[in-house]
């Protein structure tokens, strides 16, 4: 069985996991105070160029968006987000339980805009209404979109424009940073967003996000957020560890370059069979159109995500290769078509 569902159904990277068998007896302190967050702290402070940011370890992504959106945002405020974004459709209403509405955009990859923002911006005019306080967005997008390094600063001068923050998603960040389609760095990043955050889960850790505030308002008690959503992990050594060797010798960037070298190693060889895709494919998540016998078919021998029924009896598909996706995975699916 080929498995090409999703990019986090394996353990961790053999450096990640060896870092963490190396000092598995070393006893350290609790709730990320211990040496090795606070050596990963400096170290992310060096490569963001932001010496004054604010970095906090998470178990997972879900978590992470709760807490930081919580965090945020006043009772009355609300978040922006393209409809097809994970705080919208996968993650069980964690957002709105915390009392805080998503207001969804419709996009075609992903992406939000700066027109989309001042449209809902405009529409939310009067005190009867939720106020729009965050911009959410993902890179890459839940359709493996990256933005552009001219896209992010127009949504920061549309944020500056209103007043909103820039949260950005950052739990496939690696793979964005090692699209051979994206021009932003994480200093461009740090510069440009109000909070984001680096994830581990989709890329090479056995688990855990990192999420790094670069706006002095967003900081007070955030710790108190964090614990009171239950998101303050006893063991944070285990995090910071781990997290220390992803930046080490740049190793974070290079598992996303990896995965998306397959994704379009992937990409290529079922382009050149004369499939279509649903979104043009810049990463390691690539959706392509079939039929559905075929794609009945493949799931004999494939693990992947069904994505969408078409109306005109088709089905889109998603194949996800991560870091540890082999070329004869490749050439297997390739084969089989």
């Amino acid at each position: 069985m080929i498995f090409l569902k999703n990019d986090y159904s394996l353990g961790a990277h053999p450096q990640v996991f060896q870092a963490l068998a190396e000092q598995n007896l070393t006893p350290s302190d609790s709730y990320s105070n211990d040496t090795f967050c606070t050596q990963t702290t400096e170290l992310v402070r060096q490569i963001t160029g932001q010496p004054g940011a604010d970095v906090h370890f998470i178990a997972g992504g879900t978590l992470t968006n709760l807490v930081c959106l919580a965090a945020f945002m006043r009772p009355y405020e609300a978040v922006i987000a393209a409809e097809s974004s994970h705080i919208y459709t996968h993650e069980t209403g964690a957002i709105e339980a915390t009392g805080h509405k998503v207001l969804p955009v419709p996009t075609t990859d992903g992406k939000v805009s700066p027109e989309d923002v001042d449209k809902v911006v405009a529409f939310h005019d009067m005190e009867q209404m939720v106020l729009p306080r965050v911009v959410y967005i993902s890179d890459t997008t839940e359709m493996g979109a990256v933005y552009t390094l001219d896209e992010l600063k127009a949504l920061r001068a549309c944020c500056d424009r209103h007043g909103l923050y820039l949260y950005i998603d950052g739990a496939r960040l690696a793979m964005a940073l090692g699209s051979s389609y994206n021009d932003v760095t994480l200093k461009d990043m740090a510069s440009l967003a109000d909070a984001f955050y680096f994830g581990g889960t989709k890329c090479g850790a056995l688990f855990g996000e990192m999420v790094v505030i670069i706006n002095d308002d967003l900081k007070p008690h955030f710790r108190a957020i964090m614990r009171q959503n239950g998101a303050l992990f006893a063991k944070g050594m285990l995090l910071g560890i781990q997290f220390q060797a992803l930046l080490k010798d740049d190793l974070y960037t290079k598992l996303g370059r990896q995965a998306d070298a397959m994704g379009q190693k992937l990409a290529h060889g079922i382009g050149a069979k004369g499939y279509e895709f649903a979104y043009t494919p810049v990463s390691n998540m690539i959706f392509p159109v079939m039929t559905r016998e075929k794609a009945a078919e493949l799931a004999q021998n494939v693990m992947f995500e069904k994505w969408l029924d078409n109306a005109d009896g088709t089905q889109t598909i998603r194949f996800v290769t991560s870091w540890a996706t082999t070329e004869a995975d490749i050439d297997g699916l390739l084969a089989l078509l």
